[in-house]
This record gives C-alpha cells, sequence and structure tokens, in this order.
C-alpha cells in the first residue's frame, strides 16, 4: 500500500512556515532605523516566496525563478541589514536569516539544489561581514544550512524512490503480462489437445481394437480426422458446430477445403461472428467443386471471409490433404466465388 502526502498540504505547510517570518518581521519593525528598506525586504521575500510555492505542473523549479531566488538571497540581507545594526535581544530584527533559509530550502527542494545552495552562501557571507563568524550561530545561519543540507539529500532520496517504483511497477507489468501470456498458452495447448483427444479418440480406439489392420475408408477417414485438427489450428474463428459438420461431409464427398483464418474476424461480435459461420456452412453445403478454399479478408474490408471454389478439368490426383491454395494453375475453373459481408447491408 502507497501511502501519500496531498501536494497542496505540503505547499501549505511551506506558506505558513514563510508567513511567520513575515509576522517577526512585522512584530521588529521598530528596531530598524528607517522603515523604506525594512518593508521592501518584507514585500521582496513574500513575492519570492510566493513564486516558490504557486503550485504548476511541473515539480521542478524554473531556472530563472532559481536564479530570482539567490538574488532575493542576496537583496534581502542587504536591506535589512543596512538598517539594523544591532539586534536586541528581545526582537526578531534578524528574521531574514531564517527566512532565506526556508527560502533555499523550497527551492532545493524544487530540484534546484545549486540555486540553494549559492543562495545559502551568500547568506553566510553576509551574516559574517554583518556580524562576524558569531553570527553564524546567534542568529540560526547554521540551522538555516542543515536544513537546505537535508532538503538536498531528502529529495535526491525522493528522487530515487520515485525512480526505483517506476522501475519496479514497470517490471511488475512485464511479469503480469508474462505470466498472463504464459496461462495464456497453457489454456490453449490444453483447449487443442482436450479437442484433439475428443476427435481422434473414436478413430485410436479402432485402431487398438484391430491392432493397426485399417480397412481403406478407415484409412480415409483417418486422413479426415487429420484435416479437422488442422483446421483447427489453422481455421480457428472460421469454425462452429456447423462449419465443423459440412466441412467433414464436404471430404467425405472428396473436396479438398482449406480453412485459413488470418485473424480478419477478431473484432466481429458474437452474433455478427455466428451469421457470418453459418453462411459459410451453407455455401459449403451448397457446393459442389475440386477444391474449397476459405480465407479470412483482413479488418477494413467490408468482406469478412471469401469462399473459392475450383475444378481441374480431369485431374484425378488431388490429395485428400491437399490444402494448399498455391498448387492451384492457370488452368483451374472457378465453381464459386463468395464473398460473405461483415455487416448485413451488401459488400461493396
Amino acid at each position: 500500500m502507497i501511502i501519500s502526502v496531498p501536494r497542496y498540504l505540503i505547499v501549505t505547510l511551506a506558506a505558513v512556515f514563510s508567513a511567520y517570518h513575515l509576522v517577526l518581521a512585522a512584530v521588529s519593525i521598530s528596531v530598524p532605523t528607517e522603515k523604506g528598506p525594512y518593508i521592501a525586504a518584507m514585500v521582496l521575500y513574500g513575492i519570492a516566496t510566493v513564486a516558490s510555492l504557486w503550485l504548476t505542473k511541473r515539480p521542478r523549479m524554473p531556472i530563472w525563478l532559481g536564479a530570482f531566488n539567490v538574488a532575493v538571497a542576496l537583496a534581502v540581507p542587504l536591506l535589512v541589514t543596512s538598517v539594523v545594526q544591532t539586534v536586541p535581544k528581545d526582537s526578531y530584527a534578524a528574521w531574514h536569516t531564517a527566512a532565506i533559509g526556508t527560502l533555499m530550502v523550497i527551492t532545493s527542494t524544487r530540484r534546484r539544489q545549486v540555486f540553494a545552495f549559492i543562495g545559502t552562501g551568500i547568506l553566510i557571507v553576509q551574516t559574517v561581514v554583518w556580524q562576524g563568524p558569531g553570527g553564524l550561530v546567534a542568529y540560526g545561519v547554521i540551522g538555516s544550512t542543515v536544513w537546505v543540507a537535508i532538503s538536498f539529500a531528502l529529495s535526491l532520496s525522493l528522487t530515487k524512490a520515485d525512480r526505483d517504483a517506476r522501475q519496479y511497477a514497470l517490471a511488475e507489468r512485464e511479469a503480469v503480462e508474462w505470466r498472463a501470456a504464459q496461462e495464456a498458452h497453457v489454456s490453449e495447448r490444453q483447449f487443442r489437445l482436450g479437442q484433439t483427444s475428443r476427435m481422434a479418440l473414436p478413430m485410436l480406439r479402432q485402431i487398438v481394437a484391430s491392432q493397426g489392420e485399417l480397412t481403406e475408408g478407415q484409412r480415409l477417414e483417418c486422413l479426415h480426422l487429420e484435416g479437422a485438427i488442422r483446421d483447427e489450428i489453422r481455421g480457428r474463428k472460421l469454425l462452429n458446430d456447423r462449419v465443423r459438420e459440412q466441412v467433414m461431409i464436404a471430404r467425405r464427398n472428396g473436396t479438398v477445403v482449406t480453412l485459413l483464418d488470418e485473424g480478419g474476424l477478431d473484432d466481429l461480435e458474437d452474433d455478427e461472428l455466428d451469421r457470418v459461420l453459418n453462411q459459410l456452412a451453407d455455401a459449403i453445403r451448397d457446393t459442389e467443386t475440386e477444391k474449397l478454399i476459405v480465407r479470412t479478408v483482413p479488418e477494413g474490408s467490408d468482406v469478412a471471409v471469401t469462399v473459392v471454389g475450383l475444378s481441374t478439368p480431369d485431374d484425378g490426383h488431388a490429395n485428400a490433404l491437399g490444402s494448399h491454395a498455391d498448387d492451384d494453375d492457370d488452368e483451374d475453373s472457378v465453381d464459386l466465388w463468395l464473398e460473405i459481408p461483415r455487416t448485413l447491408e451488401p459488400a461493396s
């Protein structure tokens, strides 16, 4: 289970912390010798904070905004320290150190760590110039620097975790797809084996009972059964019970039947598919020919199935399984040409 924190909640918390610094600045507004630069620093910080927390589709901060925050990190301390020489112990006139630290944390969190460290470095240098090295501890600059470093480490960890999560999700999806494909293969194999067993079991029992001594009629029936098994593999959606029955009758009558399903029926609804197959069964039943070729038509055509009946004059050498339409020569005559439409409207 993945527990996520809404983005607006994080932005709201950051806005509260940022506003808190402005409240401290307002409370200490009597400390500076001049109010103008002090208020300008507050306004400048407020603008940078609002721009940095503004919700956008991209979590990464624009470069121009990162550069603007660095400029604010330089301008705000200069404006405040130019009118505040000493900070009374009971005032918050040095609010700018924590405020700039918070702004740099926001900048680092929004994946502009270089700008965040530059702004923090500017704050450190300015504080040392203003109050000496002791000012780094007295006014919380060290703490602000630590928070920027922590945000940088957390940002790297979250980025890596997000990348790992995406990789794990992709691997899981691929594993699920592979497992589904394997299960489909197993299911299809079991279905084909069961269907083949049902079709061939009676003949196999006859072969065992006769100890392999078959009559010519039984041998021919074995060839018909082999052709029916091939139909299950190559014919697929071209088959229903009626089509199977009529194909077997046609083969027993001496017709060479070829069924080729090339995927053109996959988009048909069940009722439309039943209509097409029933019409195909009627065509096979009503046609007397030597070779019957049934082939699906690729999607995008108004025709679902084409049925072609061919006869070769004075050709008595047709194989009982001769299912290769490419062997037809130019002397074959067409006994049947039927196009079964996908819908009830006539095909163009």
